[in-house]
């Protein structure tokens, strides 16, 4: 009789960190050039005659292409390895920024929009955090992932003065041209997230993508988490593509929003290393409640404090605390629920209903602002969402499926 035991991990061919920072950077550049967007609603609508509907609908089916595709890119992502995705998505980005630049109605630009969903799919956090998370120790996998999200922040904060100083010096058009060639920069970055990703021999049954999804559903933990995720969607979505607008309708000068949005930037870095180093001492699920319940009190000073530079910088600094900080509780509990073998293609799942909850505050945005020239229904909207999003994640249990505590009895 012979005895078999389990082989031990296999290193990635590159180290941790090399991965890491490749799969930042692109994270990075990816989520920047996706949050500039909203620096082009007001410029763009006015020059091409249309409502606020348009661009705002444009953006609400990037944001659902985003979380369709990102399932299948995750599952791609899962088992041929990222480096493809991220080449083909980057270049549905370029594509879709220059779609974008020679747009004249709203069809066109809902064309731009789905390439853009597409683009981001691949290249941000959802298709990269299977590869951080298999790459990491599972002691520090939610701080490694963490990092992906502190990237994007970062992203955001390099993006927004660049786009901005790009709009004021070319104009809104030809800087779409020049963030189309910016967005081609990701490809190179591939290379060190290219090859299928190694498989460890940890004793448990392999899974199929069937029996994966399966699992995934008939697991509570995972529907509440999933419908958590859709209110983080609709609130950021929502935010950052309407603040500029917001700002502007107050009367403050276009710096304002800017800025604002730069702060959320600021502030996610810092905020998203804290919940990333959270975990050690406070259970995720209650994390996440007390994020989607503070985020209801920005919203509150939102409608009831006078508008200034000050007043909006400070409350956009507060949320920028509370944004990407549920990216890292979140998808570590995927990884907690049901291992890492299909990380990618579960938290992209739980990512649609994120998406879905960005074309929901998008579209619904677009609707309630031409209809009453106002965002406070909005805001009001908001807070029940995050006091929905606070109770949901409180009942969530914190630990491994069954299939994960028993191991597969090894045959003689």
């Amino acid at each position: 009789m012979t005895q078999s035991t389990a082989a031990a991990p296999t290193k990635p061919a590159l180290p941790v960190w090399v991965i890491i920072l490749a799969a930042g950077t692109i994270v990075g550049m990816a989520m920047g050039l996706r949050q500039v967007m909203g620096l082009y609603l007001k410029p763009m609508t006015t020059s091409l005659g249309i409502g606020r509907e348009p661009f705002s609908d444009a953006m609400a089916i990037a944001n659902l292409v985003w979380g369709l595709a990102a399932i299948v890119t995750g599952a791609i992502a899962d088992r041929k390895g990222a480096g493809r995705v991220i080449v083909v998505c980057a270049l549905a980005t370029a594509t879709g920024l220059y779609l974008m630049y020679a747009a004249r109605t709203g069809l066109e630009l809902y064309v731009s929009g789905l390439l853009l969903g597409l683009g981001v799919a691949g290249t941000g956090v959802t298709a990269l955090v299977g590869a951080v998370g298999r790459a990491a120790p599972a002691d520090k996998r939610t701080a490694a992932i963490a990092s992906l999200g502190m990237a994007g922040g970062i992203g955001q904060l390099i993006a927004l003065p660049y786009t901005h100083l790009l709009i004021e010096t070319l104009g809104w058009q030809k800087s779409l041209l020049v963030l189309s060639a910016t967005a081609l920069l990701i490809i190179p970055l591939a290379y060190p997230l290219a090859g299928k990703p190694l498989r460890v021999d940890t004793g448990v049954k392999p899974q199929t993508l069937t029996e994966a999804f399966g699992e995934a559903f008939a697991h509570p933990s995972f529907w509440l988490l999933t419908a958590g995720f859709f209110v983080c969607g609709f609130h950021v979505a929502f935010y950052g593509v309407h603040i500029y607008a917001f700002a502007a309708d107050k009367g403050l000068e276009p710096w304002v929003g800017t800025a604002a949005f730069m702060m959320v930037g600021v502030a996610n870095i810092i905020g998203t290393y804290i919940a990333g180093r959270s975990t050690k001492v406070v259970e995720r699920r209650v994390s996440l409640s007390f994020i989607y319940f503070a985020r209801c009190f920005v919203f509150i000073g939102l409608l009831y404090l006078p508008i200034t530079p000050f007043s909006l910088i400070a409350l956009s600094t507060v949320l920028g605390f509370l944004w990407l900080s549920t990216v890292p509780l979140t998808s570590s509990l995927v990884a907690i629920f049901f291992g890492t073998t299909w990380m990618s293609m579960l938290f992209g799942f739980v990512f649609l209903s994120h998406q879905l909850g960005s074309f929901a505050g998008l579209k619904l945005a677009g609707m309630v602002y031409d209809a009453t020239k106002s965002y406070d229904f909005m805001w009001w909207i908001s807070i029940a969402m995050g006091l929905f999003a606070a109770a949901v994640h409180w009942p969530i249990r914190e630990r491994p499926v069954a299939r994960l505590k028993m191991p597969t009895p090894v045959a003689a």
